[in-house]
């Protein structure tokens, strides 16, 4: 009886030890806990419950009305210990309410935690508070409930991210101000104590015995505050980065045991800046060794040792090794060699067999698998882009062998459309190995590709106020052209190119320009066919009646064929034009055409009729912002050869030998782009042009010359179409010497422009592309070949800025300043000029 009474002693200490430690109250009044005794629930209530659902508490207490109960007894503390574990209340509490007989009523009495309405910042700045928002927004809910754990999980974030600033001393206290007009609700006040910023002033190395200090601090993240623009705070997980580059970069170096022995990071006192140090042992240096082939029937051991490109005896880099397998970014990779030929499932596994002193042995292991074929070929997100114009320049198709070179060719193809975001194409390639097949899914997103030219200029005396309406559909649909259901809000889908423009000045200048291009004639093979007509006027701005009155006219079409050529490759594309063109003249001598023996042209109507051969060769990535590649093209344009074959071109008059233009003409326009590092890309291009006579007693035409120099779009005396433009930022026309007859400026038979660019992205959103430039250039023009020297080369420098609209074409401006100008204030205010860029990017 005595060991019975003193074993519910303990139990009543458990219990009550239990209940102040987890804030619960069992509490059922006047009952014995020497004597427990069986009840039924008779009816259960739930007090002090303002947000939770009294149902669910009493399902959570696992207690029901007609259950058998024991009092005092186990359920009771199940029933405080489960509603606890919700985290909703502070404290607990079962009574009992009445009792009738064997039947006991009950009542939950909960105490709820309080509820978020809202919380504010202090000490932060203003600008600061929507960043701490989305740090804290994770774990701070407003209208949930406020536990010490989420305020100290608020708290350490907030910290954090001072941190992360620099504020190695942040702290943050929390205070809870409860809501006058809300129950049990409160609002958050997180106090912040930044201290002050504390930098990293210094990173020492020890045992860096072959690489040097300044190398292995450019490879961390972290840098001391002395250098220029670099950050000197100190964060955690830019200085673990900073640890695994360190190694890395030893491994790359043949090292391969190189360890960090330790690192420390200290303050000389409290109010101290952060000090690094770095023990580094660096072990031996190992070179590759033999390099054996197991697993290979496709190519033999030679052709792939050429392709792998590691000789023995090289420094053993673990990471030149992987990319020479599979992750050259030029595809020159044994991956890829394998992967163009539908060997999908390839793969090679470097092991190794031997380490003899510093020389490692590897054995590359290879798996071959059977070659995949291409099974569907799917496309999305084609709005409004009909799918065989896209499906037409893909590469991949449904029966043909897998080729990692097709896609990524077909990539390149579908972004030179134009029509879709680049940088939102995807790709998606998904295997059925059972099968020993391959999908391609493209996926698009649609652009507006339109452009639209709308502006007003100045041209200059003569020329004055000059307006320019232009439109260029680039997605056009001519076969829907009568179907309005298709219009959206034009015909489009079908790949074509209508261009609209006219310019005028009422009546001194009229331009009128009409072409299209069908991209794929026939609809089966890419051969395009364009046909362009365009009328010019010009005059000095006087009545026809006046005597001083000047008129200069051209009446022109073109009919051009292009096919794109399987040899030398497939990115060569020949185009060949016909083009007749009228040029009439009357009492012109605002804009100069003159002769080798310096007659003026200047009266009559001359007939230029001629047939252009052009081979081009375009592997860029992306045409408006391209990042790797190149485009190349040469051309000649032909005339017969009148004199030569009868009287035609006869007699010693400038109109009489003119009148029906004869020359050969010759271009070369190259551009290579390549990516330097992230997304800045270095530019060089040479331009070449040449001017030809058949009969040299005749000399060379005064028509299809060249005229260098000014932004490439106007020249002093206004628009040329009897001449090519070609731009030369820094110089105006008339500071090039060889521009010059008389004081005069003329067109040359003879150009040449080198130009260097670095481009850098502000954006590439296709809505609106942005980038700057910093250019150098050289160029020059001749009056003959014999005066052609092609290092003799008038240089300019300078910087500029592009943005390209889809509805605008390309807008923007050029400050370039000519070191080799002749005559003027050495300056950079007499040596600089601005350029302006409307509509298209200029020769």
């Amino acid at each position: 009886m005595d060991m019975l009474k003193y074993s519910w002693l303990i139990f009543l200490a458990l219990l009550f030890t239990s209940s102040l430690a987890a804030q619960e109250t069992d509490t059922l009044q006047v009952m014995e806990y020497s004597s427990p005794k069986d009840y039924e629930i008779g009816g259960i209530k739930v007090t002090g419950a303002h947000f939770s659902d009294e149902s669910a508490l009493i399902s959570v207490a696992g207690l029901r009305v007609g259950d058998r109960v024991r009092i005092p007894g186990s359920s009771i503390s199940k029933a405080v210990k489960g509603l606890l574990k919700l985290g909703l209340f502070e404290g607990v509490e079962i009574f009992r309410e009445k009792t009738i007989g064997d039947v006991v009523f009950l009542e939950i009495a909960v105490q709820e935690r309080p509820r978020l309405t809202s919380h504010s910042f202090k000490g932060v700045k203003k600008s600061q508070h929507d960043d701490l928002n989305l740090k804290i927004e994770p774990v701070l809910v407003k209208g949930g409930i406020v536990t010490e754990h989420i305020k100290a999980s608020a708290s350490l974030l907030i910290r954090q991210y001072f941190v992360e600033k620099g504020y190695a001393d942040a702290s943050v206290t929390v205070q809870e101000v409860p809501e006058k007009d809300q129950p049990n609700a409160v609002h958050l006040v997180f106090d912040v104590e930044t201290g002050g910023k504390v930098k990293v002033q210094d990173i020492t190395f020890e045992g860096n015995a072959h690489v040097k200090d300044r190398k292995l601090q450019k490879l961390l993240e972290t840098k001391p505050k002395r250098k220029l623009f670099a950050s000197s705070k100190l964060i955690p997980e830019e200085l673990e980065n900073g640890k695994a580059a360190m190694l890395k970069h030893y491994q790359s170096l043949g090292f391969l045991d190189a360890r960090i022995v330790c690192d420390s990071v200290w303050r000389e006192n409290p109010k101290g800046e952060w000090r690094i140090h770095f023990n580094l042992e660096e072990g031996q240096r190992y070179h590759f060794g033999n390099i054996t082939w197991r697993g290979n029937s496709k190519y033999d051991n030679t052709q792939l040792s050429k392709v792998l490109g590691i000789q023995k005896g090289d420094v053993y880099n673990p990471e030149l090794l992987q990319n020479r397998l599979s992750f050259s970014q030029n595809g020159d990779d044994v991956s890829s060699l394998y992967m163009d030929k539908g060997y999908l499932f390839f793969q090679v596994d470097p092991a190794t067999v031997a380490v003899r002193g510093d020389t490692v042995d590897l054995e590359l292991r290879m798996y071959e698998g059977p070659q995949a074929r291409v099974d569907k070929v799917v496309i999305k997100g084609n709005d409004q882009t009909n799918e065989h114009v896209i499906r037409r320049e893909l590469f991949t198709e449904p029966g043909k062998t897998f080729s990692r070179a097709d896609i990524i060719r077909s990539q390149r193809q579908i972004a030179n459309l134009g029509y879709f975001n680049p940088e939102n194409l995807g790709i998606n390639t998904p295997v059925n190995p059972q099968r020993g097949t391959v999908d391609v899914e493209y996926t698009v997103e649609e652009k507006n590709s339109d452009q639209l030219e709308l502006s007003a200029g100045w041209g200059g005396t003569g020329i004055g106020l000059t307006g320019t309406l232009g439109v260029t559909f680039n997605n056009f649909s001519l076969r829907n052209a009568l179907d309005r259901s298709t219009w959206r809000p034009l015909p489009t889908g079908d790949g074509q190119k209508l261009s609209l423009r006219v310019q005028t000045n009422g009546k001194a200048y009229q331009s009128y320009n009409m072409s299209f291009t069908e991209p794929w004639l026939g609809g089966k093979k890419p051969n395009s066919l364009t046909v362009a007509n365009f009328y010019s006027r010009y005059t000095n701005g006087y009545s026809s009646s006046n005597d001083y009155f000047e008129s200069f006219s051209v009446l022109g079409s073109t009919v051009s064929l292009g096919k794109r050529l399987q040899f030398p490759d497939d990115n060569f594309v020949a185009s060949t034009a016909l083009s007749f063109q009228k040029y009439s003249l009357d009492n012109w001598t605002s804009g100069l055409f003159q002769t080798d023996d310096g007659q003026l042209v200047s009266n009559g109507n001359f007939y230029n009729l001629s047939l252009k051969q052009t081979i081009a060769r375009t592997t860029i990535n992306n045409p408006i912002y391209p990042m790797e590649g190149s485009r190349v093209s040469l051309s000649v344009q032909l005339t017969p050869p009148y004199s030569l074959f009868g009287n035609r071109n006869s007699g010693t008059d400038a109109v009489q030998l003119n009148k029906w233009v004869e020359y050969h003409k010759w271009r070369f326009d190259s551009e290579w782009y390549t990516t330097l590092t992230g997304k800045l890309v270095l530019k060089a291009s040479a331009k070449f042009g040449f001017l030809g006579a058949y009969n040299s007693s005749n000399g060379i035409s005064p028509f299809e010359r060249f005229q260098l120099g000014g932004d490439g779009l106007s020249n002093t005396n206004g628009s040329f179409t009897g001449t090519d433009i070609i731009s030369l930022r820094g110089y105006e026309v008339s500071d090039l010497e060889n521009n010059l007859i008389d004081g005069t400026t003329v067109a040359t038979p003879i150009y040449n422009k080198f130009t260097l660019e670095l481009r850098y992205p502000l954006s590439l959103n296709p809505s609106s592309t942005i980038y700057g430039l910093a250019f150098l250039e050289g160029g020059n023009s001749w009056q003959s070949f014999k005066a052609f020297n092609p290092f003799d080369v008038k240089r300019s420098a300078g910087v500029g800025l592009r943005v390209f609209l889809p509805m605008f074409g390309t807008l923007g401006f050029d400050y370039g300043v000519g070191f080799d100008k002749t005559g003027v204030d050495k300056s950079l205010k007499g040596m600089g000029k601005f350029s302006i860029i409307l509509g298209f990017e200029p020769d």
